[in-house]
């Protein structure tokens, strides 16, 4: 019973108001999608423009010796295998994968591991913009310049600068000096199953490297082909099949 005050009665615990689970619910999700847009507006004029994309691209290829990669192979096997491996929604995303960026921003928010993976736009931008920085306004920095390379370049123009600039160990900068160095070969000449294993190297050139790591290697070609298979560029018995032919290192 209340005291004559209007107090509580003695022993009584005073209990903190919380909104109802569902209204919680919704604040999360109102942070969730809030929260990144205006940390995006803020940063935006700080974030580098892109024009300057294939230069960078060059200057980074005639420092290290390696050709330009000028445009895609007609037999572009490793950009469909990179596709399929790194960024499967590649050709309906804006640079940035909503889906992605949201189960990232829920991982934060509820302290899970991010599970969120970079699109190639966002991996590009920070092969080329960002290369030494990992923080989380750098995160947000590669995502915005990521928007900008999606608005300013085709997604062809996209997988020909990743490919011409991405580094697949061994010194070779590049799918033409990739291509060249490990097979001895063009681009254009490469099987699945180099092709594969080409794509597979640039998540980590050195713990992939097929002449001194080659089981991992091959691990990871395999799971290249399995995505290439769920993703419907080829069959099980055509993966099968590019698994078990020779890769011809040089």
């Amino acid at each position: 019973m209340p005291d004559n005050d209007g107090g509580l009665a003695r022993g009584a615990t005073t209990v903190a108001w919380r909104p109802p689970r569902r209204r919680r619910w919704w604040f999360a999700a109102a942070a969730v999608v809030l929260v990144p847009l205006l940390v995006v507006a803020a940063l935006w004029p700080a974030t580098p423009g892109v024009g300057d994309a294939g230069s960078l691209i060059r200057a980074r290829l005639a420092a290290h010796g390696a050709p330009v990669l000028d445009s895609l192979p007609r037999s572009d096997r490793v950009a469909r295998a990179l596709v399929a491996t790194e960024d499967s929604r590649f050709y309906v995303t804006p640079g940035v994968d909503p889906i992605s960026a949201a189960r990232a921003a829920v991982a934060t928010i509820t302290g899970n591991v991010d599970t969120g993976a970079a699109t190639l736009e966002q991996q590009l931008a920070k092969n080329l913009y960002f290369p030494q920085d990992d923080g989380l306004v750098d995160k947000v920095k590669e995502a915005e310049v990521a928007l900008k390379l999606d608005a300013a370049y085709t997604k062809r123009e996209i997988l020909v600068m990743y490919l011409g600039a991405v580094y697949f160990g061994h010194g070779y900068y590049g799918l033409p000096a990739a291509a060249q160095g490990y097979f001895g070969t063009q681009p254009s000449a490469l099987s699945w199953a180099q092709a594969s294993l080409l794509a597979g190297l640039v998540q980590a050139p050195s713990a992939y490297d097929p002449v001194r790591h080659r089981d991992a290697a091959r691990l990871r070609q395999r799971h290249v082909l399995n995505r290439l298979v769920a993703t419907g560029v080829l069959t099980a018995a055509e993966a099968n099949s590019a698994f078990a032919a020779p890769l011809n290192l040089r």
